[in-house]
This record gives C-alpha cells, structure tokens and sequence, in this order.
C-alpha cells in the first residue's frame, strides 16, 4: 500500500516554529521541553528555513557561536526540502537517504503543515512489514490463521 504523508505518516500534530529573531538557546530549550530534534523557521505563517539538532552542534556549539546573540536566522537552513502532502513515504524516504536528512517540513502551497521524520517512516515501514506478514500467513495458512 503507498502510504500518503498525510494522513498515513503525519497527521494532527502540533506545529513547532520558532521565529528568524529567536536565539539559537531559546530554540534549544524548546526542542528539549518539546523532545523534537528539529524546528520549522516561519516569517509570519512562511516557512523560511529549518534548525535541526546538527544545525545547532555545527553552526552553534563547533562553530564556537554564543547561543545568546545566535539567532534562528544565523543558524537555519534556509528554504528547506519540503514534501506534499500527498507524496508517499517512499518519495520522503528516497528524498531523506539522497540528500541525508533526517527531517522534511510539510507544506501544502504555503500553508504548513507538519515535518515528517525518520522515526515517522520507520514507524510506517514496520507497520507495512506486519501488515504484509498477516497477509501472507492468511494466504499460507487459511482465513482463520491466527485466531485460536
């Protein structure tokens, strides 16, 4: 089955967005209260870049940038990859392993959406890895395998 980002992968989550003017330590204790490793950048309701935890090891904590004065802009990458709603998890995934990401905002137009993780496809692969499973025992082993 090709599952959709939305509603199959992603679906009613809470938007995490910091502001360009935000400083790299407020985005930091963010992602720790919230337990995300990456924020969506937005100017007004655009989506203009994002912050992952590698953003803030290598252009804050490496780089030797005080997370006080470091801005979200200093730190972002800017006007990220993003996915459809209706592209699949196979689409993000190849997307994730070809350019090495481990997170891609959704956006529908303009409008945001959400971000869709590996842990979200690795959820879904599992999912389908059973799903398929139970098929082929059903086809195996009669209609009934399974129950009792």
């Amino acid at each position: 089955m090709m599952r959709k980002i939305v509603p199959d992968v992603i679906s009613g989550q809470t938007l995490v967005t910091v502001n360009l003017s935000d400083t790299a330590r407020a985005i930091a204790k963010l992602m720790h209260e919230k337990r995300i490793a990456a924020v969506m950048v937005t100017e007004g309701d655009r989506l203009v870049g994002i912050i992952t935890e590698r953003d803030m090891t290598a252009r804050v904590i490496a780089a030797g940038n005080d997370p006080d004065t470091s801005t979200a802009k200093d730190i972002m990458t800017a006007d990220p990859d993003t996915l459809h709603p209706d592209d699949t998890s196979a689409q993000a995934l190849k997307m994730m392993i070809q350019r090495n990401y481990r997170h891609l905002p959704v956006t529908d137009g303009e409008a945001l959406v959400g971000m869709v993780s590996v842990r979200d496809l690795y959820a879904i692969y599992n999912l389908e890895l059973e799903e398929d499973l139970k098929d082929r025992n059903a086809f195996i082993y009669g209609e009934n395998y399974g129950t009792g």
